[in-house]
């Protein structure tokens, strides 16, 4: 059984019909780690992920997670990881304590076993005060972290979530960013996939950019932002300056320039590692364009998301 990586996967090929949604994916995620994985729509994200919990066989190629081929030891991979979608698995109209009692009972811990595992995660996730309540009067933030208690019970070996804080307010999305990080720290590898590409640069240690159903672009996330250089952007004093802007950006940079009108700021990927800040004003002002504020910095991760595919993350 292999002990280096949690999830590998190797030229994983998946059709529907015309549709090729993967076309030969290779993942390597080592155990204990979170990787984060990105694409845009119709990259083949969701495809792989359901390839990798064994809720789809692949056409071609194979993989394995926590060691077990996920086609010929199914039975055996759904033993061991933990999963979670965009909409949680509870039950309205029972409590936190009686869900979480009652998926310890299909996780088959039982007994005393089972409710005593069932009380521990309801005070790790902070949910003790409203443990007895019915779970239709939980607020979004609690629902995803009791559904993610559910999900950690067994302690899986890999967790896989998919979107785990859609539609969370920002204290709610920091304390679901804190439940991942100490599952991962306490040696389960977690696989995500999100909308939220700061989340993906706050949790990820490594990152997958899956892009036309292939990996085409891994590392962590300095390294893709190391990779595409520096991120050039100017602020403007007026709406009719950013076109100005955008005519004296595009050749310093080489690159598009990307135009935010409610910023009034225009940006670009800076590739020459030798662009300077003083030559961006200095050009800015030659050409009579009315700046606020100028940068150069290392771009964000949705930048690198843009540069590296050209198209908006998906949503």
């Amino acid at each position: 059984m292999d002990t280096t990586y949690a999830v590998l996967s190797e030229r994983i090929e998946k059709r529907f019909g015309d549709i090729h949604a993967l076309r030969g994916l290779d993942l390597a995620v080592p155990r204990g780690t979170v990787c984060g994985v990105l694409g845009p729509n119709g990259a083949g994200k969701t495809t792989a992920v359901r390839v990798l919990t064994t809720l789809l066989e692949p056409d071609a190629g194979h993989a394995r997670v926590a060691g077990r081929d996920v086609v010929r030891e199914a039975a055996e991979v759904r033993r061991v990881i933990g999963v979670t979608g965009q909409r949680t698995s509870l039950d309205e109209d029972l409590s936190g304590r009686e869900n979480l009692r009652l998926f310890a009972a299909l996780r088959r811990l039982r007994g005393g076993a089972g409710r005593a595992r069932a009380d521990e995660a309801l005070g790790e996730f902070g949910l003790e005060d409203a443990a007895d309540r019915p779970v239709r009067t939980y607020s979004g933030g609690m629902r995803r972290r009791l559904d993610l208690a559910a999900c950690l019970l067994a302690r899986p070996e890999v967790l896989f979530l998919d979107e785990p804080s859609t539609g969370l307010d920002p204290a709610a999305r920091g304390r679901v960013w804190e439940t991942i990080r100490k599952a991962a720290a306490e040696g389960t590898t977690v696989l995500l996939t999100t909308q939220y590409l700061e989340e993906a640069d706050q949790l990820a240690d490594d990152i997958v950019l899956i892009d036309h159903g292939r990996a085409a672009h891994t590392g962590t996330p300095a390294e893709l932002k190391a990779r595409i250089g520096s991120y050039a952007e100017v602020v403007v004093a007026d709406r009719a300056a950013l076109a100005g802007a955008a005519v004296v950006l595009g050749p310093l940079t080489g690159a598009e320039p990307v135009l935010d009108e409610s910023r009034l700021a225009v940006g670009a990927v800076a590739a020459d590692p030798a662009l300077t800040l003083p030559r961006i004003v200095r050009e800015l002002d030659a050409a009579g364009v009315p700046v606020v504020d100028a940068a150069l910095r290392p771009p964000t991760l949705d930048e690198v998301f843009l540069a590296l595919t050209d198209r908006e993350p998906a949503v």
